[in-house]
């Protein structure tokens, strides 16, 4: 079975917040990076990975996805600040930059 990754993206100001699931999370960070993300993260340059959740089940992940995008945009800042509180982009620690 496939881990999964659910995770948190931002833009350069950190006023947008993408939520999104994946199996191979420094590839989709990468695709984000390279504007070939979804649309939403396209249009609002979300590109810096500040909170990710690795789960042994990508259906963990399905359902953990699913409960952060109905939280407040509070309630989703505070989690990512109990593990990143610079809003720091982790995707640093992929490629050692």
């Amino acid at each position: 079975m496939k881990k999964g990754y659910v995770y948190i993206i931002t833009n350069y100001s950190k006023t947008v917040l993408y939520i999104g699931v994946t199996s191979n999370l420094a590839g989709r960070i990468l695709q984000h990076k390279n504007n070939e993300g979804c649309e939403f993260s396209k249009k609002y340059s979300c590109k810096y990975l500040v909170y990710y959740e690795e789960f042994e089940v990508m259906h963990e992940a399905i359902e953990r996805e699913k409960q952060l995008k109905k939280w407040h945009r509070d309630w989703k800042f505070n989690l990512i600040k109990t593990t990143n509180p610079e809003l720091k982009d982790l995707s640093a620690e992929f490629w050692g930059k």
